[in-house]
């Protein structure tokens, strides 16, 4: 199955999309080697909001806790249309998910279909509350290339503890149409990921959920360490098994993040994050866009990415990564499991 989703995103690729990431990736190199921002190419990987809404509660999320500080709505299908025209010849694969639930937003699956006719890469993540029969078929007919499904519990009583208000039998439901879409249309895509969330009320069901994602047949299983705001005195949801966690356990009894916070992001060289309503902010740990590099309804996306300010994080990134503080949590190079 992995290697059909590879094969499928190698076909995104072309001389020039090549190119530019080739361009990308010796700038990112060089610029360690000089420890100053050399930024050569354009954002290849980037991930849109398509609105801030969401139907859970979850407990280390901006959008289930409501608690942004920035403004919330959905994104305006004509500035996804701005958006597309500049970013397209240069991107390669879109992550259609920032904060919220992508398909509350009424037009979420037709701004797929407009990147898929550009041929980028597109993924999405959702809770699978609203896949229903009808909405499954219009996701295989989209295009999609991969959709990570969140199932944090193999029981409701389990899934509910970090998926509050979510009902699991609903998500089973979900995932079931869109897999029986999948084979219906004869399509080899999406790429079908069951996310686990691995959290302290969840992680004694490790195996059942491999075993759920087998019954279900999903093309892969995923597990996620979770980002846990407040870590530095332990938390609820750290697991025990310290394999799946994020964070270690000091002497003093404090928690620290496994990261060893190298003075370099790879993440500032590649991509950035668009929000619902244009601002450009660094990656996806800046929730509430404090770092917001500028507006695309104000200027282009090549102005902003190679703009002072761009340049002053990366130079900051480059010189004393620590002291900026969407940083102290990033999970960037711990290990993924599957």
């Amino acid at each position: 199955m992995k290697i059909n989703d590879s094969i499928n995103f190698a076909s995104k690729l072309n001389a020039k999309r090549v190119w530019n990431a080739l361009k990308v990736y010796a700038s990112f190199q060089i610029s360690g080697l000089l420890n100053k921002p050399i930024q050569w190419g354009k954002p290849f990987n980037i991930s849109i909001e398509p609105t801030t809404e969401c139907n859970l509660g979850c407990p280390e999320c901006p959008s289930g806790l409501k608690s942004f500080s920035r403004p919330t709505g959905k994104i305006d299908v004509a500035f996804f249309d701005k958006f597309l025209n500049e970013s397209a010849d240069n991107l390669i694969y879109l992550y259609f998910y920032f904060q919220g639930e992508p398909y509350l937003h009424p037009k979420f699956l037709e701004m797929v279909q407009k990147a898929k006719k550009r041929n980028i890469y597109t993924v999405t993540s959702t809770n699978a509350h609203f896949l229903t029969e009808r909405k499954a078929r219009e996701t295989i007919e989209s295009g999609l290339d991969r959709i990570l499904v969140s199932v944090d519990g193999t029981t409701q009583e389990v899934y509910e503890q970090y998926r509050i208000n979510g009902k699991l039998e609903k998500v089973k439901a979900g995932i079931s149409n869109l897999v029986k879409a999948k084979a219906e249309l004869k399509s080899k895509t999406p790429h079908i990921i069951m996310q686990f969330l691995v959290v302290k009320p969840n992680e004694h069901q490790i195996e059942e959920v491999k075993a759920l994602g087998k019954q279900l047949g999903v093309d892969e299983v995923a597990l996620k360490t979770a980002q846990i705001y407040d870590y530095e005195n332990g938390s609820d949801l750290i697991p025990t098994i310290e394999e799946y966690s994020r964070y270690k356990k000091l002497d003093n009894g404090k928690f620290a993040i496994k990261n060893k916070m190298k003075n370099q992001c790879w993440k500032l060289w590649h991509s950035n994050v668009v929000t619902w309503d244009g601002q450009i902010t660094p990656c996806c740990f800046d929730k509430d866009a404090d770092y917001s590099m500028g507006n695309l309804n104000d200027n282009s996306l090549d102005e902003i990415w190679s703009n002072k300010k761009y340049d002053k994080f990366r130079t900051q990134i480059l010189k004393d990564r620590k002291s900026i503080d969407i940083c102290k949590n990033c999970s960037e190079g711990l290990k993924v499991f599957s």
